[in-house]
């Protein structure tokens, strides 16, 4: 039977594996609404309704209705959370450089590592009764270095109480879009510097310093082999040396840019703009196999704060860290 309108939220709840969400799914599950108005929901936004508190949109409800009883406060520290995650789903372009993500519950973690020869890297005929060539996979040396990044949220209830929650989300998600690119940076200083155990990118040089021709970039497509060149991250100069080449600029790449917004990549890669970059280089990678994130969970907030004084000065943090899987899976090219 549905329930959600009896649970009662306490801010204990966060302390729960998953947080208040997962420890709300469990008291109740969205499977009993099924075939019901409120199908599509999760126990959170269930929540929301029961206490008509509408965080969206033109007729969005104000801070305060947050704070009407004390069920509803407990609330607010997932609202918060969620606004911020959207903020950097939104501004994310990590999903298009890492291969996987491994979710940890401590801050220790030592990723594993295979690094093959070119000799091994090829299967060759086992004859009758020889033995199989080995692939061999290991620990690495350092542990993944994990950085706390995350904003100080400082505001009184006063000052923000008459505030529609619609405003404020957008706060919130600028909040997660500043969390975005800074792990975004952190991930390019791995691709670039290598994570600690001695597996810095390898270089490849353009034929005329300060230049970037199409022959550049098949260069750069050839070194990268046997893995793909599929995805590319330029800052601007770079980027519109790039697009400024006349393989960039045919008739049919315009037409298709114009009526879908769909760029022209060199080679097929994906073509990533990152303002953030040095100029002087880009980076080429295999996206399916050369970056790991590992996380310490997911945003994480002050709940305490956030409820009991009703915000004053709440932290709200991320914390990851990025693993190299095969070195040579990326590499730069210097401009």
């Amino acid at each position: 039977m549905a329930n959600f309108e009896n649970i009662t939220i306490e801010k204990g709840m966060y302390q729960v594996k998953g947080g208040l969400s997962q420890a709300l799914e469990q008291l109740d599950p969205s499977v009993n609404y099924m075939g019901t108005e409120l199908e599509g929901l999760d126990a959170f936004s269930r929540q929301l309704k029961r206490f008509g508190i509408k965080v969206s949109g033109s007729s969005s409800d104000c801070v305060e209705k947050f704070f009407q009883t004390s069920n509803s406060a407990a609330l607010f520290p997932e609202y918060v959370g969620r606004a911020v995650a959207q903020g950097i789903e939104r501004a994310n372009v990590l999903p298009d450089i890492v291969a996987t993500v491994t979710d940890i519950e401590g801050m220790d973690y030592r990723s594993i590592a295979s690094e093959p020869t070119d000799d091994e890297k090829s299967l060759k005929i086992v004859g009758e009764g020889a033995a199989i060539p080995q692939t061999v996979v290991k620990t690495r040396e350092n542990l993944v270095t994990l950085k706390k990044r995350g904003r100080m949220l400082v505001a009184s209830y006063e000052a923000l109480r008459f505030q529609r929650l619609d405003l404020f989300t957008v706060t919130l998600n600028q909040i997660g879009a500043y969390i975005a690119r800074a792990q975004l940076s952190d991930a390019i200083d791995v691709l670039k510097n290598g994570d600690g155990n001695n597996n810095s990118a390898l270089s490849v040089n353009v034929d005329t310093a300060g230049t970037v021709t199409y022959d550049d970039l098949v260069k750069f497509w050839a070194a990268l082999a046997p893995y793909e060149l599929n995805t590319i991250l330029a800052p601007t100069a770079e980027m519109k040396k790039i697009l400024s080449l006349s393989q960039m600029q045919d008739s049919r790449a315009g037409l298709d840019f114009h009526g879908t917004g769909n760029m022209v990549t060199p080679l097929g890669a994906s073509l990533i703009h990152v303002p953030e970059m040095t100029s002087g280089s880009v980076i080429g990678l295999d996206k399916s196999c050369a970056l790991e994130k590992v996380q310490a969970g997911s945003v994480v907030t002050d709940y305490d704060k956030l409820i009991d004084r009703q915000l004053e000065r709440a932290a709200i943090t991320c914390t990851a860290g990025f693993s190299k899987i095969f070195r040579d899976a990326a590499k730069t090219l210097n401009c």
